[in-house]
């Protein structure tokens, strides 16, 4: 009986969402923001880290949720109600960097 509820509680845990921190940029190369201008790429940059802070918001709220579900009923409530974000944040992730790396090849200033 012990293994099968370790088993589930194991389960459940691994289903549950990452914090944000915790989610690895997907690979996107900075030739698609080469380009663009300095000032185009600064606004597409404040753009892009703007959805990357809300997404990480509802992350954070996905990942308490499941932390509060599998704590109450074993399941993790935030990412079965589709409140995971983990694919758009890598992707947003790498958005950012290569914009900043194309700026920095550029020269350009990027907002922080």
């Amino acid at each position: 009986m012990n293994k099968i509820i370790i088993a589930f509680a194991a389960a459940a845990v691994a289903g549950c969402a990452k914090r944000p921190d915790a989610i690895v940029q997907v690979d996107i190369p900075m030739a698609a923001y080469t380009n663009l201008s300095c000032e185009a790429l600064a606004v597409e940059h404040k753009k892009e880290k703007a959805k990357l802070d809300d997404l990480s918001k509802q992350q954070i709220s996905a990942a308490n949720g499941d932390a509060f579900g599998v704590f109450l009923v074993g399941v993790p409530i935030g990412s079965v109600a589709g409140g995971d974000k983990e694919g758009e944040i890598a992707a947003s992730k790498g958005k950012v960097s290569a914009m900043q790396s194309a700026g920095m090849s550029k020269g350009c200033k990027l907002p922080g």
